[in-house]
C-alpha cells in the first residue's frame, strides 16, 4: 500500500532522524537519491546541460548538493537563483567546487538545457510561485527540457493537493522519504507527472495511520470476496439495484452490469427498466414493484437513471443493510436520513453533484479536492466516494486515512461508466466488504478495466469496461498469486 503523510508529520520524522546523524547528513540522502534519478533520466551524464532552479529554503540546498553530483560525473550544471542572498550557503559552495557556475541571465541557460531541477519551493510553500519566479518557472517549461521536481512541484499545497497559483508541470517528481499527500489529489496530481519515492531513513519516525493511502494490486486482492467450499448464491451475498426509468432504461442495464461482476452470488432489480435487463442479463432476478416487496438483500444500490423517484431512495434508505446512494438519488438525499442510518451508507458523487450536496459551486470542489470528500463524508455521516481522475474515499469517522485510487483514465468520462461504479461497489457491499473497502476496491477494479479496456487506444463505452471487469479480477489474482512449485 502506498502511504502519504502531511508536511508535519514528515517534518517532525525528519527531526527525529537529524537528531541521530551528522550534520547535514540527511540533505546529503535526498540529494544523493535525486542526482541518480537524473542520471536515470540523461542516460549519459557527461555533457549534460543541467540547470538548477534553486530557492531560499533546503529545497534548493538539495538541489545545489545534486547539481554538485551531477558536475562532478561531468554534466555542465548552472545554478539560476531566485533568492541569491538566501540560498543555501554549503550547498553553493559545493556546486562550485564541483565545477558548476550561478548564471547572470536565468534564460540563456534555460533555453539549451537538457534537464531543469526544480528547487524553487519546498513543502513548506503556499500560494502558488512568487511572481518573480513565474517567468523563470515558464521557460524551463516551455524549453525541450526535462523537468524533474525536488520532493513536490514549485506552487502546488503539500497538504492538500491544491494548486492556489501558478505551478511548474514536472516530468518526474523525486519526493523524499514518504509520500506527501498532496503529490497524490488532483488538482497537484496532474503536475506531478512520474512520482518516484527516494528513501532517506525517516519511516521508522512517522506517524502510524498516515493521511492518506492508495492501494495496490496486492492489497486489493486481500480484500477481493472469493466464493468458499460451502458457498452459494444466498451466502455470497445478494445485492438490490434501484436504477433506471422510462427516459433512462441504459442506466438499469449497466447498474446491474458492474453488479454481477462484483462478487455478490445474485442480483435483484427493482424498477421500470426490468425488460430491458432480462433481456440482457437473464441471471438476473427483476421486479416491478417497490424495493421492501422484492426479496431479502445484503445491500442496495440506488440512484442511477431514476428520475424523481424520491419514495424509491426513501424506503431503501429505511432498510437495515448498507445502501449505496449515486446519481439521481444524491439530489432526492436529506442528509438528517442518512445519518439517522444505523447500517453503512456509501455516497458516490462526482464533482457537481458534490458541490450540490455541500451547496457550493463545482469549481471550489474541483480545487479542493481533499477537503471537500472529507466535509461530505462528515456532514452526512456516511462514506463517500468522490470521482474524479484520482477517485477518493473518505469514512465518517474523520480518523481513518482517505483512500486515493490513481487507476483511473481520461477513457473513463464517458456516459454510464458511474452507472457500472455503483453496481460494481454495491455488490462488494453485499459480500460484506465494508463502505470505504467496497468503495475502495470498486474504484480500483472500475479503473484497472478501463485501462485494460483502452489498450486499443480508442474510446470505450461503461459497458465495455463492464465486460472487462473479469479480466481486471484476473490481472490483480494473477499478480498476487504465489509462483508455480518447480517440483
Amino acid at each position: 500500500m502506498r502511504t502519504a503523510y502531511t508536511v508535519e508529520a514528515v517534518r517532525h520524522a525528519e527531526a527525529q532522524l537529524m537528531a541521530r546523524l551528522p550534520d547535514g547528513a540527511l540533505m546529503q540522502r535526498a540529494a544523493a537519491g535525486l542526482a541518480a534519478a537524473c542520471a536515470g533520466l540523461l542516460g549519459r551524464v557527461y555533457g549534460a546541460r543541467v540547470v538548477l532552479l534553486v530557492g531560499s529554503g533546503d529545497n534548493g540546498g538539495d538541489a545545489l548538493f545534486a547539481g554538485a553530483r551531477l558536475a562532478r560525473r561531468g554534466a555542465g550544471v548552472t545554478a539560476v537563483l531566485l533568492s541569491p542572498g538566501r540560498a543555501h550557503r554549503a550547498g553553493l559552495d559545493a556546486l562550485r567546487t564541483a565545477g558548476g557556475t550561478v548564471a547572470d541571465d536565468p534564460f540563456e541557460p534555460l533555453a539549451r538545457a537538457d534537464l531543469v531541477l526544480d528547487g524553487i519551493t519546498g513543502i513548506g510553500g503556499h500560494g502558488g510561485l512568487r511572481p518573480d519566479a513565474v517567468p523563470v518557472a515558464r521557460a524551463a517549461r516551455g524549453s525541450d527540457a526535462v523537468v524533474v521536481a525536488v520532493d513536490l512541484p514549485s506552487g502546488i499545497e503539500a497538504d492538500t493537493g491544491e494548486v492556489r497559483g501558478e505551478a511548474l508541470r514536472a516530468d518526474l517528481t523525486v519526493t523524499f522519504g514518504a509520500y506527501k499527500a498532496g503529490l497524490l489529489v488532483d488538482p497537484a496530481r496532474e503536475l506531478t507527472g512520474t512520482v518516484r519515492l527516494a528513501p532517506i531513513g525517516i519511516e521508522d519516525d512517522l506517524p502510524s495511520v498516515p493521511e492518506l493511502e492508495a492501494l495496490q494490486h496486492l492489497d486489493v486482492a486481500r480484500l477481493l470476496p472469493l466464493p468458499a467450499a460451502e458457498s452459494d448464491k444466498y451466502r455470497r451475498g445478494v445485492v438490490g439495484v434501484v436504477a433506471g426509468s422510462a427516459r433512462y432504461p441504459g442506466a438499469a442495464v449497466l447498474a446491474v452490469a458492474g453488479a454481477l461482476r462484483g462478487g455478490a452470488g445474485a442480483v435483484r432489480y427493482v424498477g421500470p427498466g426490468a425488460d430491458a435487463v432480462i433481456a440482457r442479463f437473464p441471471e438476473c432476478l427483476v421486479s416491478v414493484g417497490r424495493p421492501s416487496e422484492a426479496g431479502r438483500v445484503q445491500s442496495w444500490v440506488v440512484g442511477p437513471g431514476i428520475g424523481e423517484n424520491r419514495d424509491a431512495v426513501r424506503e431503501v434508505l429505511a432498510s437495515d443493510v448498507p445502501v449505496l446512494v449515486d446519481a439521481d438519488g444524491l439530489r432526492l438525499l436529506e442528509a438528517a436520513e442518512v445519518r439517522d442510518r444505523t447500517a453503512p451508507t456509501l455516497l458516490t458523487p462526482h464533482a457537481g453533484e458534490a458541490a450540490a450536496l455541500l451547496g457550493t459551486a463545482r469549481e471550489e470542489v474541483e480545487a479542493a479536492r481533499l477537503a471537500s470528500v472529507r466535509e461530505l463524508a462528515a456532514r452526512y455521516g456516511a462514506t463517500v466516494l468522490l470521482k474524479g481522475s484520482t477517485t477518493l474515499v473518505a469514512a465518517p469517522d474523520g480518523r481513518s486515512p482517505v483512500r486515493v485510487n490513481p487507476m483511473g483514465t481520461p477513457w473513463l468520462a464517458t456516459a454510464g461508466s458511474g452507472d457500472v461504479l455503483s453496481g460494481l461497489a454495491g455488490s462488494l457491499l453485499a459480500t460484506g466488504l465494508g463502505a470505504r473497502d467496497a468503495g475502495s476496491v470498486a474504484a480500483y477494479l472500475h479503473g484497472l478495466a478501463a485501462r485494460l479496456a483502452a489498450t486499443r487506444g480508442v474510446p470505450l463505452t461503461a459497458f465495455e469496461v463492464a465486460e472487462t471487469l473479469p479480466t481486471a479480477w484476473h490481472d490483480i489474482h494473477a499478480v498476487a498469486a504465489p509462483p508455480a512449485s518447480l517440483t
